[in-house]
């Protein structure tokens, strides 16, 4: 059978979810969706009567966290597995679902199971943006996430923007989890996450970065359970909401003040990201948006890009309440929404590990 012509099963598997993707040897594609899971196992088990009997030559795993290997993927086998259990307390929100996940397919399928990292697509960022201003024997760097959706929006670049799409593009993958990624011919440059995904931008209930004072403040007040617990669950959105809600849907919702406040504070957070990766790349070319909130929600869309005006872009308010490809206005640099797809990317590299394993 031509490589081509494989069945790829993606699992995304996180805390309180299942997200897996069917790619049948005919070129179909099923998607699956379970949501607010308390047992995983029930869920397994309505995955695989919903297959209705199709089994995959290969199994893709998302893996938020590779640690410091440069490898998109890697095949998993015990030591592999442990390796990346050892990695659990630097993405603790993600590690454990994602393990989990692959748990149940090895209970249910035996063909090869492939770890694909979040982690991967920034392994070649430059050393002054991978390095953190601390002692280098600390073994500590900025790693960057959300690689798997980065590179898919690399390799759909070109067909948007042709040679504009090798210049110098900022996308910002912002939802639950967000972060901004600065490309330059289509490779990783600089990105906000850094040694865990908890750094960068405000997200739904992480802060991003912090002065370093206020973690040893922290650490007067909390053993390390119940820091680990504040740092990636009682900070971001909803702390900055006062509680109200970590989902920017409902916070867009409400007419509460504390919710505007919340709103406010991200928007501005994400155009300092912008301009501050303009302000290292000596400008940028294009501005692309994916993920939940950059993808659904036009009034972000609108809030983060009216004050960019001055780096040459402006949204067609139109295009943009429409959520077409292109939002930009006449005579405005490159603005795009590309919805996000780690499964796409996933079932690629698996089929690029099933070329190199024959």
């Amino acid at each position: 059978m031509a490589i081509l012509n494989r069945a790829v099963l993606t699992i995304n598997s996180g805390s309180s979810s299942i997200k897996a993707s069917m790619f049948s040897s005919d070129g179909s594609r099923s998607n699956f969706r379970y949501e607010h899971l308390h047992e995983h196992e029930e869920a397994f088990k309505q995955l695989m009567n919903d297959l209705a009997g199709n089994k995959p030559d290969i199994v893709g795993h998302r893996f938020v966290h590779g640690g410091d290997i440069v490898e998109q993927a890697r095949l998993i086998n015990a030591a592999e597995r442990a390796r990346i259990e050892g990695l659990i307390h630097l993405a603790p929100l993600h590690l454990p679902g994602n393990l989990l996940g692959l748990d149940m397919c090895l209970k249910h399928f035996d063909v090869p199971q492939v770890a694909c990292f979040d982690t991967a697509f920034h392994a070649a960022m430059p050393d002054i943006s991978r390095r953190l201003p601390i002692p280098d024997e600390l073994g500590l760097q900025r790693f960057g996430f959300h690689g798997l959706n980065y590179a898919y929006v690399a390799r759909v670049l070109p067909d948007i923007l042709g040679d504009a799409a090798y210049g110098k593009v900022v996308v910002a993958h912002l939802g639950n989890g967000s972060s901004l990624c600065l490309m330059e011919n289509l490779k990783s440059l600089d990105t906000t996450m850094g040694y865990t995904p908890a750094g960068g931008i405000p997200m739904g209930t992480r802060s991003g970065d912090l002065d370093p004072g206020v973690m040893i403040e922290l650490a007067k007040l909390y053993n390390i359970e119940q820091l680990y617990d504040t740092v990636f669950h009682r900070m971001g959105l909803i702390a900055l909401s006062d509680g109200e809600s970590s989902e920017m849907n409902v916070l867009l919702s409400s007419s509460s003040k504390h919710a505007r406040f919340a709103i406010d504070y991200f928007c501005r957070q994400v155009r300092a990201a912008i301009g501050g990766f303009a302000a290292k790349a000596g400008g940028i070319d294009a501005l692309v948006f994916s993920g939940g909130i950059g993808e659904h929600s036009p009034e972000i869309r609108s809030e983060i890009c009216n004050p960019l005006r001055f780096l040459g872009f402006e949204l067609n308010s139109t295009a943009n309440q429409s959520g077409k490809n292109r939002i930009e206005h006449a005579g405005s640099k490159p603005i795009l929404i590309i919805q996000a797809d780690e499964e796409a990317m996933i079932r690629d590299l698996c089929l690029k590990y099933l070329g190199k394993s024959k």
